[in-house]
């Protein structure tokens, strides 16, 4: 039996316990933790010695432990299982502690904000966006047939009506697999409401959270159509600096103490745009400051998967024990942005308030779209794809930071990143930036300076340099084009 997505366990082989021991204990922990369910297929004993880095008998004995115990069984020429005979310890939710919500502000309208990145379609041009995927990459024909059937099969039995504002429930039952088993998360389909790329997750956390005045904390560097969303609600916002460790905790609660901050909004996986990763000390402290001051969360993870360098750190959501979390994630990226396949997961109460938001906005998503990429997901076609384009990416990445070292250490200095899909490059301080994006254009070269992202006037000398969606090809070419415009207008 395929199973779509791995089992993680932790093991330190320094502890003093026995290897197969500590897997013994942390499965059973899982299970009555309700993130193994009874009849749950297991992964194959080769499969996890191979994921966990151990010899297999040291799995068959784990696993042969569990059983004479009690806690799975086996069935010949299907696998292990989770025993059915166990009870459902919990069921898997989200823990209903949250600060009680305002009124949704049904008749505010949305404020209008200007774009600030032009349209480039001229094929001249290279574009080191902010970070897009390739969707050359995208393996069409798999695609092709996922939307086929997600479009017959329910025609043929007229399924294909209006449906559950919060999603295709195929869909967020593929998603609750992915985060339970894959990210730490403990949720059930009702803790998911699908949406249109993780923007519209932003957007539909804004309008739940905020009433006009609230104080909402963002990064001084960060995403400006999160930023406008909350805005667009009514909110004042604050901002709060972010260094190589990411969010700033004292500047933070300094804010704290002087207003009554409704929420914060972060990006603490892959910083958008700096690309640091908050470090465990930050997040541990920015969960206790969150109880101290009673403000939610907002944590927009949209690029998760990108990680090179070793495993993805898991989400602040992983560790969210009263529901102060909400937490925004996108397959967008792995797949193409013009699919829009976001999803928001948060409490009960907050999901249901999103699916009014929903009816409000378009009634539902793209019921074919969801379908497929359901069925992409069991399939674990999708897992296959984000292991293909990994390499791809990682390889794009290093070949940027060594052109950049090669071609543009006499302007500019960046620190490695260990994932996403763009580099923050600093430019010398004695460089005017301005001109420079206006000569890099007319070179048929197009790059996003750090005066997009910012709130304030602050003047920061950096470029997010996206390098995803080009080839060795185009990744050379543009390198080469922004050393000239440096070297012309220097």
């Amino acid at each position: 039996m395929r199973r779509s997505w791995n089992l993680n366990l932790t093991i330190t082989k320094s502890s003093g316990i026995a290897v197969y021991l500590q897997m013994s204990q942390q499965i059973i922990d899982e299970i009555q933790r309700g993130r193994l369910l009874p009849s749950m297929a297991m992964p194959g004993t080769r499969e996890l010695a191979e994921q966990l880095q151990v010899n297999r008998k040291t799995v068959v004995l784990a696993y042969d432990e569990l059983i004479a115990q009690g806690w799975l069984s086996t069935e010949p020429r299907r696998g292990t299982f989770v025993s059915a005979n166990l009870p459902h310890f919990f069921a898997p939710k989200q823990v209903e502690k949250a600060a009680k919500l305002p009124p949704s502000e049904t008749t505010e309208k949305l404020g209008g904000y200007a774009v600030t990145q032009a349209s480039t379609n001229t094929k001249e041009i290279i574009d080191f966006n902010d970070g897009i995927p390739d969707t050359r990459l995208i393996p069409v024909e798999t695609l092709s047939r996922a939307f086929r059937h997600a479009l017959i099969t329910p025609l043929r039995s007229n399924n294909l009506g209006y449906g559950d504002p919060r999603g295709m429930y195929d869909l967020r039952s593929a998603i609750k697999k992915m985060v339970n088993m894959e990210r730490g998360l403990n949720v059930d389909v009702d803790n998911i409401c699908i949406a249109r790329g993780s923007q519209m997750g932003i957007f539909l956390a804004a309008r739940i959270l905020t009433k006009p005045d609230d104080f909402i904390v963002v990064e001084n560097l960060s995403y400006p159509p999160a930023r406008e969303a909350f805005r667009s609600c009514g909110a004042t916002i604050l901002t709060v600096a972010v260094d190589n460790d990411g969010i700033n905790v004292t500047a933070l609660e300094a804010l704290c103490k002087k207003h009554p901050i409704r929420a914060i909004y972060v990006t603490p996986h892959h910083q958008f745009p700096t690309t640091v990763m908050m470090t465990a000390e930050r997040r541990l402290k920015l969960f206790l400051l969150a109880k101290k001051y009673d403000f939610f969360i907002i944590e927009d993870d949209y690029d998760h998967e990108f990680h090179f360098e070793h495993h993805p750190v898991m989400p602040l959501a992983s560790h969210d024990h009263d529901g102060r979390v909400i937490y925004v994630g996108s397959l967008s990226k792995v797949l193409a942005p013009g699919l829009r396949v976001g999803y928001i997961i948060a409490s009960k109460a907050i999901i249901d308030g999103c699916a009014s938001e929903v009816m409000l906005i378009d009634r539902q998503g793209n019921s074919v779209t969801e379908l497929a990429v359901a069925s992409l997901m069991e399939s674990g076609e999708i897992k296959r794809h984000i292991r293909k384009i990994i390499k791809i990416y990682k390889e794009r990445r290093n070949l940027t930071m060594d052109l950049l070292t090669s071609e543009l250490s006499h302007v500019s200095s960046f620190t490695p990143p260990n994932g996403g899909l763009a580099i923050w490059l600093k430019i010398n301080d004695a460089i005017q930036l301005s001109t420079t994006v206006e000569n890099a254009l007319n070179e048929n070269v197009r790059i996003l300076p750090a005066s997009l992202f910012t709130e304030s006037e602050e003047h920061i000398n950096a470029i997010r340099l996206g390098f995803a969606s080009l080839s060795a090809k185009e990744l050379t070419l543009g390198i080469k084009r922004l050393k000239s415009v440096f070297e012309l207008h220097s």
